[in-house]
């Protein structure tokens, strides 16, 4: 039997972040959110390169908890999740620096450096990771070669930091550190040979732990700004965001793909093995760990970034553009649109995003859209074909037969993005939950405390119950596809 309760989720993404309060009743088919804090994230360019502001994160995740425990004071535990890869370093307890940004240049000039030492097939068959250029592994290798490295005692991936920030306990998560590419596949620990063949320290290392551990309390003067319990816990949750947002999947993972949408498009399924064949490190995908042991393969595509640098990039001059009229007046482009390559490198870097789609169309001798509606327009098509893409890759691959796609995260919203996709897949879309990385975090959490109970597809069932997709069938497609 299961007991109500109620949990506090800090989910941090690419561009916000946010503090939910999870209410969770199973028994009754109950599961709330109740988002009581949301604030803005994104990089700062210092001198020594690009940065996250984790200090400035935890100081606005720190009042929106005091928020929610204000709110609910009955609230039984923390959990946190956020982007993968990235890292703080710490000498004792103190941080070094604020952490590097994994769009950050520096990673380009590691990665001929590793591959001397590791080339790529066998990086692929030690770890079962695409090729990013800013896993961590590469970042490390730049942050050696600068001489950093060996200031540094401990080395927190950024859900882990705040943790510590939180208990004073120092952990890595195991979703999140199976991005790193130093986790062997294998024996799912740290990769010790891996390491000294890179010329870096495992003592850097924390212990890993699983989903659903109790990482410690909150330290006595955190639990006081809080205004929470003496005692009250943190719990490790599906710490890199997608592994949370996989978890809130309402799917049937034998027939379904999922498609977590945000900043990136993460598209793949979910598998009880790892696929290591050539094929599969041809195709680029990616064996990161889910929770309950499960493996996300999947393929990350550049994602809703394409459009939202644009706008950014198109508001510099003061002018504000509003996304749903914009995306209006794509839906009303009624001539075909410019494919592009979703996937091109190029486009990784923050910048003048609509000049080099620009540019790519000028090289590849297409016509480059010419207004922003067709830009729009332009990047939507190409999300939704590297979407359709992905899915049929992913099948083809892992054996699963995929009759149903699920996207989740903001892109849930975008109505002509999940429309399109269904429409080039050929397979129906289920958007929603918009939330679900926030509400994989509450599982989690929910399960941990006793508040909810049973396996994946359980945890699943009781989503399904409390959020209603949207459902998109395909149709005969305009402009191809």
């Amino acid at each position: 039997m299961t007991t109500p309760g109620s949990v506090a989720a800090v989910d941090l993404g690419a561009t916000s972040g946010r503090v939910v309060v999870g209410h969770v009743d199973q028994s009754a088919g109950r599961l709330d959110l109740e988002q009581v804090a949301r604030f803005p994230n994104g990089p700062v360019r210092l001198a020594s390169g690009l940065h996250w502001d984790v200090t400035g994160l935890y100081r606005d995740l720190t009042h929106g908890l005091a928020e929610a425990f204000r709110l609910e004071p009955g609230i039984s535990s923390i959990g946190v999740d956020s982007w993968a890869v990235d890292y703080g370093l710490l000498r004792g307890d103190r941080m070094l620096g604020e952490p590097f940004h994994y769009r950050d240049e520096r990673n380009e000039r590691a990665v001929a450096a590793v591959h001397a030492a590791v080339p790529p097939a066998e990086l692929y068959r030690r770890n079962g990771l695409q090729f990013l250029p800013f896993n961590t592994l590469y970042q490390l290798t730049a942050e050696r070669e600068s001489g950093c490295l060996g200031l540094a005692d401990t080395l927190l991936l950024v859900p882990d930091l705040i943790g510590f920030q939180l208990t004073g306990a120092k952990v890595a998560e195991r979703t999140n550190a199976s991005t790193t590419g130093l986790v062997g596949l294998a024996t799912a620990e740290w990769d010790t040979e891996l390491l000294e063949r890179l010329g870096l320290e495992a003592s850097l290392l924390p212990p890993l732990v699983p989903p659903g551990t109790v990482v410690g309390p909150l330290r006595p003067a955190v639990a006081a700004e809080l205004g929470a319990p003496d005692g009250l816990d943190v719990v490790a949750v599906g710490s890199h965001d997608t592994a949370s947002a996989v978890v809130a999947v309402p799917m049937r993972a034998e027939s379904a793909a999922y498609i977590s949408c945000g900043t990136w498009g993460l598209v793949g399924v979910e598998l009880e093995a790892p696929v290591t064949s050539e094929a599969a490190r041809a195709a680029n995908f990616t064996n990161e760990g889910g929770v309950d042991g499960r493996v996300r393969f999947l393929h990350n595509v550049m994602g809703l970034w394409l459009l939202s640098e644009s706008v950014r990039w198109w508001e510099r001059d003061g002018s504000r553009i509003v996304l749903p009229e914009l995306l209006d007046a794509a839906a009303a482009v009624d001539r075909p649109v410019t494919l592009f390559d979703a996937n091109d490198p190029r486009f990784l870097a923050p910048g003048d995003l609509p000049g080099r789609i620009a540019r790519w169309c000028a090289e590849y001798g297409v016509a480059a859209p010419r207004t922003r509606a067709e830009f729009a327009r332009s990047i939507i098509e190409s999300l939704a074909q590297a979407f359709a893409d992905a899915v049929r890759e992913a099948s083809i691959l892992s054996g699963v037969d995929v009759s149903t796609i699920h996207v989740v995260g903001g892109g849930a919203l975008n109505e002509l993005l999940c429309r399109r996709t269904a429409d080039r897949a050929g397979i129906p879309v289920l958007a929603g939950p918009v939330e679900a990385t926030a509400i994989g975090n509450v599982l989690v959490q929910a399960r941990a405390q006793g508040f909810a109970s049973g396996d994946l597809e359980s945890l699943r069932a009781l989503v399904a119950r409390a959020f209603e997709p949207v459902r998109y069938e395909p149709r005969a497609s305009r402009h191809g596809g």
